[in-house]
């Protein structure tokens, strides 16, 4: 197991090259100034051209790159605020703890919610309950987020006036981003769970446990769910990555300063130094929650655990 997590965090090291590559090239390329954008309007040719010199620009394509994957894997350093002019990590570290209270927040809430709503489903299957359930689930899947977001502000802040409409504070100013991240997360769950457990009601163990009187709510957390986990998790897996990645929108539209909103004000102000370490995060943070949803594989499926025990008996001989 150590070995093969040695090997995934070594390919996770090429991820990160081949996104580098990738977010600086189509920086590169992107049409337009940068230096001319953070100049301004009324800065001269001359201005615009000491500008290009003091950010770099005036270099070849192969020249910024080499600097650039230098500076970011040889030296940790990824840059400076080319609008702000302070370092990105700094930044970064300042804003982290809020994206990161909003997602993990809402992926405690859709994955409680999401599983409790599948079981529901998938045990009341064909009833009005599991339409019901299922029919919130498709709601919550087709409304986008900015949309849920902005008729939350109408209703809880403009109209009952309950919750603040945007900014940082206390615990009221998160509530509302969290759940708008978290709809589409518990309905995915929801849809994945009810499916995974009709996908094991009928097995031979089941009708056994029933057979022998146990107790439904035995039968559905001790013997279904752990045997419909497996897709779950997959699930879970990548809607965490998803959640952490699409908080551009959420912070946007509630003015919270977290790195979504860092990374959505540098694209607008083509501060690339920003967008470029922004970028590399959320492929990081992408590459940890899939390594960590294959040890979760691990710890629920024992013949996964067996699989790696076998190879490692093998190495030794």
């Amino acid at each position: 197991m150590v070995k093969y997590i040695i090997k995934r965090l070594l390919g996770m090291i090429l991820i990160l090259l081949a996104t580098s590559l990738i977010i600086f090239t189509i920086l590169y390329f992107t049409p337009g100034d940068p230096a001319r954008t953070i100049a301004g309007a009324t800065a001269t040719a001359e201005d615009v051209e000491n500008m290009r010199h003091i950010m770099g620009l005036d270099k070849s394509y192969i020249e910024q790159l080499g600097d650039f994957l230098y500076s970011t894997f040889i030296k940790f350093d990824l840059g400076d605020s080319w609008v702000y002019n302070k370092p990105v990590i700094n930044e970064m570290m300042i804003r982290l703890p809020r994206t990161l209270f909003i997602g993990l927040s809402a992926m405690a809430l859709n994955l409680f919610l999401g599983i409790v709503m599948g079981i529901f489903a998938a045990t009341h299957e064909g009833k009005w309950q599991d339409s019901l359930t299922m029919g919130f689930a498709m709601v919550f899947i087709s409304c986008p987020d900015f949309w849920v977001a902005l008729m939350m502000i109408l209703l809880f802040s403009a109209t009952l006036n309950l919750l603040p409409a945007y900014g940082i504070g206390g615990i009221q100013y998160y509530i509302m981003p969290i759940i708008c991240s978290a709809l589409g997360g518990i309905a995915v769950n929801a849809r994945q769970t009810r499916a995974s457990i009709l996908g094991v009601f009928r097995e031979d163990y089941i009708t056994t446990a029933k057979a022998k009187g146990q107790k439904e709510n035995i039968i559905v957390w001790g013997h279904m769910l752990p045997n419909a986990l497996m897709p779950i998790i997959t699930s879970i897996g990548n809607g965490f990555a998803k959640i952490v990645a699409g908080t551009p929108v959420i912070e946007s539209v509630f003015s919270i300063p977290g790195l979504g909103l860092y990374m959505l004000t540098a694209i607008n102000s083509r501060d690339y130094p920003v967008v470029r370490a922004c970028v590399l995060f959320f492929a990081f943070f992408t590459a940890i929650s899939m390594l960590l949803v294959d040890l979760a594989y691990a710890f629920v499926d024992p013949r996964i655990r067996a699989r790696y025990q076998t190879v490692k008996k093998k190495e030794t001989k």
